[in-house]
């Protein structure tokens, strides 16, 4: 199996299969590459659709004299729990957080969600979050900042005068009924429009539309949610804390 990193023909390979519409681990299974190599390489790219195999040759190299010139960080990585594979464990973290990004959410924002949700513990101080990503205390303030608005994360008083920054098992419900909150909102001023505008004329009939449609999806969103948390959510196994 070869090793190292994606040379520009298999590149080519990869937006290939994409234009074939192979999924990804076939196209893994024909460069003979693990998936996640190539779900990472086509999402830090552009995604499926947008990959082009040039560009993301040219990307790679202009990364790697970066990095280059960047401090070296330290060597040393701490033991994984539950025997994890360190190198195994970051590689999906990139993944994850440029699946993250691809979805719409700020670089910075994805990066601090990722390692949280990543953590067995599911709650990091701000220094243990700069730490790990390698930012400013400022930086994942910021960040921080913009997850709580959106129901991504939430604070916990630590010792001292220290705050956890802290993600719930159900997450995403979390952040699905804060969306179905703030499309509410959306809703209520659009209405409020109406009579401003005159009913029947066209910005208000636009107007109307618009509540009407973002209504259907906020009750929708928010409904799915309750029932899909009642049914699909699990507690997580108690199993013992291991390096080996």
């Amino acid at each position: 199996m070869p090793g190292g990193r994606l040379n520009q023909q298999e590149r080519q390979q990869i937006a290939l299969g994409l234009a074939d519409g192979l999924a990804y681990a076939e196209i893994a299974r024909r460069l003979e590459r693990p998936t996640s190599t190539i779900t990472r390489e086509v999402m830090r790219n552009g995604g499926p659709t947008s990959y082009r195999a040039e560009v993301a040759h040219r990307a790679t190299e202009h990364r790697a004299h970066r990095r280059k010139k960047a401090a070296p960080r330290d060597p040393q990585t701490p033991p994984q729990p539950y025997g994890r594979d360190a190198e195994e464990v970051r590689a999906y973290e990139e993944v994850f957080t440029t699946v993250v990004i691809a979805s719409g959410m700020p670089t910075m924002m994805a990066r601090v969600t990722a390692c949280l949700i990543l953590t067995d513990t599911g709650s990091l101080t701000a220094a243990e979050l700069a730490q790990r990503l390698q930012v400013s205390p400022a930086a994942v303030s910021k960040a921080i900042a913009f997850l709580e608005s959106q129901g991504f994360v939430r604070r916990e008083r630590a010792e001292g005068r220290r705050e956890l920054y802290v993600v719930d098992d159900d997450v995403y419900y979390q952040s699905m009924m804060a969306s179905a909150r703030s499309i509410a909102q959306v809703v209520d001023t659009a209405r409020q429009g109406i009579p401003v505008l005159r009913p029947g004329t066209p910005a208000a009939t636009r107007l109307e539309n618009i509540a009407r449609f973002l209504d259907f999806v906020s009750e929708s969103t928010a409904r799915a949610a309750e029932q899909a948390r009642d049914i699909l959510h699990t507690k997580p196994e108690t199993t013992p804390d291991t390096t080996t």
